[in-house]
C-alpha cells in the first residue's frame, strides 16, 4: 500500500512538472520588460497559485487521484489565459488607436516650428487615455533630463506595440539627426497605424465566434467531467488504481492539448517588435 501510495504521488508530480512546462511553452516568450508590468504580473500569479493550490487539494481530498488535482490547479492557472484574450486585444487596440492620433497631433504640433522637446509635452497630457501614462513618464524623464532618445527609447518598451516601434523610432533618428520631413514621416505612419487598426477590428470581430465556440468546448468538456464524477463515482472507479492514474495521464494531456490548439485557433498573431535592445532579447 505505501509503494502504491508513493507511486501515486511520484506520478502526480512528474504530471504536475509536464503541464507546467507545457502552459510555459504555450505561452508567448515576449514579455514587457517594464518593472510595474512584472511586479503585477508576480501578484496576480501569486494570488492564482493560492486559489488553484486550494483547488488542487480539494479534488485530491474529495478523489485521491493526484493526477486530476494537479491538473485542477494547472487549469484554474491557465484559466485567464484559456477563455480570456478578448480585453487584451480590445486594449491593444485601444492603444493602437490612441497612438495613431497622438502621432496626428504630433504632426500638426511639429508643423507650427516646433521641436521635439516641446511638442511632446504639449500633446502628451491631451493624448487618449490608453498611451497617456506612458507619455506623462516621458514628459516627467525629460524633466528630469533624460536624453530625448533614451526617453523615446523607454517609451517604446512601456508601450510595447510594433506599430508604436515605428513612430519612435522616427523620432528617435530625428531627435539624433534633426533632419527634415518629420511631417511626412509621421503622416506615412499615422495612416499605417489606422489601417493596421481597421485590420485588427476585422480579424477581431472574425474571430470572436471561433473565441466563443471555444470557451463552450472547453467549460462544456470540464463541467461533464467534474459531473460525472460526482454523479456516478462508480463509473470512474477504475481510475484509483496506479494505472487507470496513467489512463487519466493520457486523457488529461489530450484534453489540455485540445484546449490550448483551440486557444491558439482563436487568437492573433501580431508581429514582434524590433526596437529592442540585446538585453531584452
Amino acid at each position: 500500500m505505501g509503494t502504491t501510495v508513493l507511486l501515486m504521488i511520484l506520478l502526480g508530480g512528474v504530471v504536475g512538472a509536464g503541464v507546467v512546462l507545457f502552459v510555459a511553452a504555450m505561452r508567448p516568450t515576449h514579455r514587457p520588460p517594464a518593472a510595474t508590468s512584472g511586479r503585477n504580473l508576480v501578484e496576480r500569479l501569486g494570488r492564482r497559485t493560492l486559489v488553484a493550490g486550494g483547488v488542487g487539494l480539494l479534488v485530491l481530498v474529495a478523489t485521491s487521484w493526484p493526477v486530476a488535482a494537479v491538473a485542477s490547479a494547472a487549469l484554474v492557472i491557465a484559466a485567464p489565459s484559456l477563455l480570456g484574450g478578448a480585453k487584451a486585444e480590445r486594449e491593444a487596440m485601444a492603444r493602437l488607436e490612441g497612438l495613431a492620433t497622438w502621432t496626428e497631433s504630433l504632426r500638426d504640433t511639429i508643423a507650427g516650428a516646433v521641436g521635439l522637446e516641446q511638442a511632446i509635452p504639449a500633446t502628451a497630457y491631451a493624448a487618449s487615455p490608453a498611451i497617456r501614462p506612458q507619455l506623462r513618464m516621458v514628459v516627467d524623464r525629460l524633466r528630469v533630463r533624460t536624453p530625448l532618445a533614451v526617453a523615446l527609447r523607454r517609451l517604446a518598451d512601456d508601450l510595447d506595440d510594433p506599430s508604436a516601434d515605428m513612430v519612435v523610432a522616427a523620432l528617435i533618428l530625428n531627435a539624433k539627426l534633426r533632419g527634415p520631413g518629420l511631417r511626412q514621416v509621421l503622416t506615412s505612419l499615422s495612416e499605417s497605424a489606422r489601417a493596421e487598426l481597421e485590420m485588427r477590428q476585422r480579424v477581431t470581430a472574425g474571430r470572436s465566434a471561433t473565441r466563443r465556440s471555444s470557451q463552450i468546448v472547453m467549460v462544456f468538456s470540464v463541467g461533464v467531467i467534474v459531473l460525472l464524477t460526482a454523479i456516478n463515482p462508480d463509473y470512474v472507479a477504475p481510475y484509483d488504481s496506479p494505472t487507470g492514474q496513467v489512463v487519466l495521464l493520457v486523457v488529461v494531456a489530450c484534453f489540455a492539448g485540445g484546449f490550448f490548439w483551440m486557444k491558439r485557433l482563436s487568437g492573433i498573431d501580431t508581429p514582434q517588435r524590433f526596437l529592442v535592445v540585446e538585453e531584452d532579447a
